[in-house]
């Protein structure tokens, strides 16, 4: 078991979805999971560090932990089969010590993100689809594109932009200003970046 960092989200267009591209901290390893739009907007804006004016649905969910005196421990990401990865989340609490459950693997690391606990990924999943950053073509020694090349970032996304837009609108109804000023400087970077 190797921890890990998300390293990118980026749009992934054989599947219209997005790759979370998790990185060994200590290593050259990567492992790409598809996931949907909602759940890499949702990686996304815990990255990011956005809080939205009410809470979403992983942001809930650990409220919810919380007020029952649970802490989260760790992330892993299991296992791999038939293309589908695999992911559990252990909690512990000081009275019945530690219980690990199932998740997608979006869940899990967005609930790890927003808990800032370490995400593991088993060397079952590194065997199976590791890709190394740089890899090498052994036939005439030619380095291949890297996957991040070959997508397009998530920031391009105008359903992104379109969400942070709704979230500063409550936050200003709702006149928590410190919120939607954090909110417009990301609505600024993101327009920034799409008119460039």
């Amino acid at each position: 078991m190797k921890r890990v960092d998300v390293l990118r989200i980026s749009y992934y267009p054989p599947n219209k979805g997005y790759a979370v591209m998790l990185k060994e901290v200590e290593g050259e390893r990567q492992v790409p999971i598809i996931v949907g739009s909602n759940e890499a907007q949702a990686i996304a804006m815990a990255i990011e560090g956005i809080e939205m004016p009410r809470p979403m649905t992983h942001d809930l969910m650990l409220d919810i932990i919380h007020s029952l005196d649970v802490d989260i421990k760790h992330i892993v990401i299991s296992d791999i089969r038939n293309g589908t990865f695999f992911a559990k989340i252990t909690m512990t609490k000081l009275a019945s010590g530690d219980v690990t459950v199932d998740s997608r693997p979006s869940d899990a690391i967005a609930i790890g993100l927003r808990s800032l606990v370490p995400i593991f990924v088993e060397e079952v999943v590194f065997n199976s689809v590791g890709l190394i950053e740089e890899i090498e073509d052994p036939e005439n020694g030619d380095e291949l594109q890297e996957v991040s090349q070959i997508m397009e970032p998530l920031t391009s996304s105008e359903d992104m932009l379109d969400n942070l837009n709704e979230a500063l609108d409550r936050a200003v109804e709702e006149e928590e200003y410190e919120v939607a000023a954090r909110l417009r400087d990301r609505i600024k970077e993101i327009e920034k970046r799409i008119q460039n």
